[in-house]
């Protein structure tokens, strides 16, 4: 890999902001610390600053030249609701947050290219750094767009990338169509009668119909999703009862389903609301649903996606670019700006996630090896993506 030199000689103070973040960690919409950190690193490079949009979201804007193209550039802020177990000096200060997924990092390398872009400007056009809140859960994203995000701030493409434990450190991976799942979440109560455990025939037991209904719920994709589709339905909760000899008048499930296609969606939604009524009635119990689409499947645009793969290959080699990975089941809000503008979002390797090191674990660290590397992929896709747009007017 070859990272461009003057940003590798930067990458102390890259390593510095990242290190401060992660030992100050904000989690969705409450990121006005780290928001901060990135409006005053943008004014101190140059860079025209708009701050306000979903809450904490930061823009910076960058213009060079006379050229009338604009890309934009996005990295996520926010921080987990995780305890973390790691004691290095940069550790969590925060009780119960950490920066589990690396958007300190994110943050880092996009603060370091659009300080070497200000300082350099070779380039023709305009760029807008987007630094978003909330992208765990909360859809920051989606906020951003539907406050007028690419109204105020309007682009020819938008781009996003993602550190990736288990890829290594030197190497990246973009593909054309899906490159991560949509993230739904369900909620499911069942009410049956309660009863003394004693008695069972005097109840109508929720726990048993539950029970039957986790192991139901896996017929969606074994039994009604086309078997080359990828979709994902995981019960992740179930609550119910407070004693030993009583049974409950009600449990709760909850879960998420992943999917790549909306259809695929449709068919999961339709059949989770089938078969807890199905099972609820065998039972002799009640079923009340609620189904939430949360994030909907990242797509890159394919043009978008072979562009980037060429700015990769022309800092890492055609053999450490990766163009044919499995997407993810994993979600990711970006989806809702690759939903209104063209782009691609990408995934940069961070090493082989031992003891731990992988996303959302609370021994996580970003690599601050890739730093530099990351950072020089924005600045030569905005370079290079303005003197294409240039020479296609």
């Amino acid at each position: 890999m070859k990272a461009i030199a003057r940003i590798e000689a930067a990458r102390a103070e890259m390593q510095g902001w990242r290190h401060a973040l992660h030992a100050q960690p904000e989690t969705a919409f409450e990121e006005t610390r780290t928001a901060e950190l990135v409006a005053q690193a943008l004014n101190a490079a140059g860079i025209e600053v708009h701050r306000g949009l979903a809450g904490t979201g930061v823009v910076g804007t960058l213009r060079s030249g006379t050229g009338s193209h604009a890309v934009g550039l996005r990295a996520d802020m926010d921080a987990l609701p995780i305890q973390e177990a790691n004691t290095f000096a940069h550790r969590s200060r925060v009780a119960g947050k950490m920066h589990a997924c690396g958007h300190d990092g994110h943050v880092a390398m996009l603060l370091g290219a659009a300080k070497h872009l200000a300082a350099t400007r070779e380039f023709d056009g305009t760029v807008h750094f987007i630094f978003q809140p909330a992208e765990e859960n909360e859809g920051g994203g989606r906020a951003m767009v539907q406050e007028g995000l690419f109204e105020r701030f309007p682009v020819d493409a938008v781009f996003g990338m993602h550190n990736w434990p288990g890829l290594p450190v030197g190497e990246f991976a973009v593909m054309p169509g899906p490159m991560m799942a949509s993230s739904d979440v369900f909620e499911i109560t069942l009410t049956g009668r309660g009863g003394h455990a004693a008695m069972p025939h005097h109840a109508v037991d929720p726990i048993v119909a539950g029970s039957h209904l986790v192991q139901a719920l896996q017929t969606i994709v074994s039994r009604n999703a086309l078997p080359a589709d990828a979709a994902v339905v995981t019960v992740t909760q179930f609550h119910g009862g407070d004693a030993w000899n009583v049974i409950p008048g009600e449990v709760v499930l909850r879960g998420t389903a992943r999917a790549f296609r909306p259809e695929v969606q449709d068919l999961i939604e339709s059949g989770i609301a089938r078969i807890c009524n199905g099972v609820a009635t065998a039972f002799g119990a009640e079923a009340a649903i609620r189904y939430e689409r949360r994030y909907p499947p990242t797509v890159n645009t394919p043009r978008e996606a072979a562009f980037a793969a060429e700015v990769m290959r022309s800092l890492a080699g055609d053999e450490r670019v990766h163009t044919n990975l499995a997407p993810t089941m994993g979600a990711e809000d970006f989806a809702f700006m690759l939903q209104v503008k063209p782009g691609a979002y990408a995934w940069i390797g961070n090493g082989p996630g031992e003891s731990g090191c992988v996303l959302h674990n609370p021994r996580y660290d970003f690599n601050d090896e890739i730093l530099a590397l990351g950072a020089s992929y924005w600045v030569r896709l905005a370079e290079r993506f303005l003197a294409r747009a240039a020479s296609h007017t």
